[in-house]
């Protein structure tokens, strides 16, 4: 019996043809607004997402981008949870679901997931792209205001991807305290930009203050070091380019690169990585830079060269966004 299929692989498939009658022009058209909508400040009252040439146009571009961003951003706090697995799912905001598809890719197996959205087609749209998934074919598609009103049962993980920027301050404070109430983890995923990353700060900050302790990114629940309006912190996951990638954006690469930032924090103990690679590793002849956060917490850059041997080594494979030193306990004493 053949294994199946990853996730991504699956996802990517499901997503394949989803374009099929839609006129490319329209379809440009619609995915231009919706980038403009989703990387814009001003937040909306109404769902972003209208109708069925909205919700494919999206599902096509974004969901594999909104897949991997947050599956990066899981895989980190898996890391600083070894033997946690969420028992429920609640996704605020879901539309169509890339943040299920990313908890199932993440942890794997079935639990009860149910997936808020204020959008209709979005929520059609996703349970005929998860009925692809067997894991997923029993999420539970609401349809919900995402605001001040909203009232959750409690679950074990709530997530929470691309949704922030859609709404008012109060809002988004009633979001987040509604999310750190329910919840036992909360993962939150907003655009790598200066703006995304201020609303993760603001979230992060509120779940802090709720009771919870940062898993990912930070090594720590203390303040951010990054002083404000002098930088961001952001990370990057790497994304197949779809045909429709290519026919918006042009270029001819096979990939591009989704900036996010994000912060996983839980109600119970978590063991965060030491210190964590902020920035591009920069490799030069015998060296390596690396930019961290560290515990203290600080920003600190680090030079590795080969006179650190197997550190060095690990330090040439390390990628922006991965804990160091890296877990290997030889590499570690290095």
């Amino acid at each position: 019996m053949n294994a199946p299929a990853p996730p991504a692989e699956t996802l990517r498939a499901a997503l394949a043809g989803l374009l099929d009658g839609l006129p490319p022009r329209q379809a440009a058209q619609a995915v231009e607004r919706l980038i403009a909508s989703y990387r814009g400040a001003t937040p909306t009252d109404a769902p972003i997402l209208r109708d069925r040439a909205d919700v494919a146009a999206y599902a096509a571009y974004r969901m594999p981008a909104t897949f991997e961003a947050v599956r990066s951003a899981l895989e980190a706090f898996a890391e600083a949870v070894p033997g946690w697995v969420p028992g429920g799912h609640l996704d605020l905001g879901g539309g169509t679901g890339a943040a299920a598809w990313a908890v199932s890719a993440t942890w794997g197996g079935e639990r009860p997931v149910t997936v808020l959205d204020w959008a209709e087609p979005a929520l059609a749209l996703g349970r005929e792209i998860a009925a692809a998934d067997p894991a997923l074919r029993d999420v539970r598609w609401q349809r919900s205001r995402i605001g001040a009103a909203l009232t959750l049962e409690s679950t074990d993980l709530v997530t929470v991807s691309y949704v922030l920027n859609e709404l008012t301050a109060p809002d988004r404070i009633a979001l987040v305290d509604a999310a750190a109430a329910a919840a036992q983890a909360v993962v939150i995923v907003e655009p790598g930009t200066p703006d995304g990353y201020a609303r993760v700060i603001e979230a992060r900050d509120r779940l802090v203050t709720a009771g919870f302790h940062v898993a990912a990114p930070c090594p720590h629940s203390d303040t951010c070091p990054i002083a404000p309006g002098t930088d961001w912190c952001h990370f990057s996951a790497r994304v197949s380019r779809s045909s429709l990638h290519r026919q918006v954006k042009g270029g001819s690469l096979a990939y591009e690169d989704e900036k996010f930032s994000y912060v996983s924090a839980a109600r119970f103990p978590v063991a965060p990585a030491p210190s964590r690679i902020v920035r591009r590793p920069q490799i030069r002849k015998g060296q390596v830079l690396l930019d961290l956060c560290e515990t203290e917490p600080s920003l600190r850059r680090t030079t590795v060269t080969k006179r650190h041997g197997d550190l060095y080594k690990a330090a040439r494979d390390a990628d922006w966004g991965d804990p160091w030193p890296p877990s290997d306990p030889q590499v570690r004493r290095a």
